[in-house]
């Protein structure tokens, strides 16, 4: 599976973004999904997971409430809606794959290149 991810860039404090990975390949609706990010100097970060049918989500405790994770199977695509947007949020985003519904850095099998989420203050 090869994933990229789109849809970044700057915004104000309080605003939104949607973020897009399209996933190649046919067995897209098999794995389950995540976007995890990385601000300078910090480790990458689970934000938010979603099983291969888009029954179960998971979210960390920063973004609930604020951010949706969502997939179109018959488009390949993974969203990320992200709302109520803060300076702690900036980051670069990367959407990743993994078989089973795990969200350990070290444990998805595929990842895409990130792209920048710059929140101003």
């Amino acid at each position: 599976v090869q994933l990229q991810a789109s849809g970044g860039g700057l915004v104000q404090t309080g605003g939104s973004l949607r973020l897009s990975c399209a996933a190649s390949g046919r067995t897209f609706s098999t794995y389950a999904m995540g976007w995890f990010r990385q601000a300078p100097g910090k480790e990458r970060d689970f934000v938010a997971g979603i099983s291969w049918s888009g029954g179960f989500t998971y979210y960390a405790d920063s973004v609930k409430g604020r951010f949706t994770i969502s997939r179109d199977n018959a488009e390949n695509t993974l969203y990320l809606q992200m709302n109520s947007l803060k300076p702690e949020d900036t980051a670069v985003y990367y959407c990743a794959a993994v078989r089973r519904s795990s969200w350990e850095v070290d444990g998805m099998d595929y990842w895409g290149k990130g792209t920048q989420v710059t929140v101003s203050s």
